[in-house]
């Protein structure tokens, strides 16, 4: 009795004077939980890391690839290529949050334009047809071609511009976006606080999904395979005999 009675206070004498250790153990169990919880909270939120995209990219097996460019003779011809819903948040703010959680990165002067009062959130939620079309399919067989004119041959074929906040909608609907992919948006540009015109490109570079901005001037010089996302216009254009153009 004496000795298993012994033991026994042992044992207590051993819990009671380790209070160190106890606390130690508090200590990591909870800093295991703080890793679990912020690792999930990672893989359920993040979708635009460069882990995100390799894995997309492998389950996807392989990028779209690029038809042939043959122009375009109307938008009635091109089928919608993705829709998607604007007008789901209140604000920029909002907006600029749901970028933030998903991991998608945000280039300068695009994070700037977003904060200009010309940059506005539709108040009702609408879904949107988007369509893709590269210069070239526009009819420009030149290296490059003004923006300007990418816009004009674009709206004389049924094509609109779309609202600057298909942009970052674009970006937050579209995590499967293959690498390589540059997408311009057509869109009006939103000038810096410096007064330069901006437009905004949905890209994967391989090092994550990215919202970058570019120059938006007139005269700005595009490369005829870039490819730009319109609307449908609202007028619907008749087919016409696309004129090449080049020099």
């Amino acid at each position: 009795m004496g000795r298993t009675a012994g033991k026994k206070v042992s044992c207590h004498s051993i819990r009671h004077h380790s209070p160190g250790w106890h606390q130690r153990s508090i200590f990591i169990v909870a800093i295991l939980c703080v890793a679990c919880t912020v690792l999930f909270a990672s893989e359920a939120l993040a979708q635009c890391s460069a882990r995100d995209v390799l894995r997309n990219h492998l389950k996807l097996k392989q990028a779209r690839s690029d038809g042939p460019q043959i122009p375009i003779r109307s938008a009635v011809d091109v089928p919608a290529w993705k829709t998607i819903r604007i007008g789901t948040f209140a604000n920029f703010f909002a907006l600029s949050n749901a970028l933030d959680a998903a991991g998608c990165g945000i280039g300068n002067s695009a994070g700037e334009i977003l904060a200009r009062p010309a940059f506005t959130v539709s108040a009702t939620t609408t879904s949107v047809e988007l369509f893709t079309v590269s210069a070239a399919e526009l009819g420009f067989r030149t290296d490059t071609a003004l923006l300007a004119d990418i816009y004009a041959r674009a709206k004389r074929l049924g094509f609109g511009l779309a609202a600057a906040e298909v942009g970052p909608q674009l970006r937050l609907q579209y995590f499967d976006q293959p690498i390589g992919e540059f997408l311009i948006i057509g869109m009006e540009p939103i000038r810096t606080w410096q007064g330069a015109p901006i437009i905004l490109n949905v890209a994967n570079g391989g090092a994550g999904l990215i919202l970058i901005g570019q120059d938006g001037s007139a005269d700005a010089q595009i490369p005829a395979a870039s490819r730009f996302v319109f609307v449908r216009s609202h007028e619907t254009a008749p087919a016409e005999a696309v004129t090449l153009v080049g020099h």
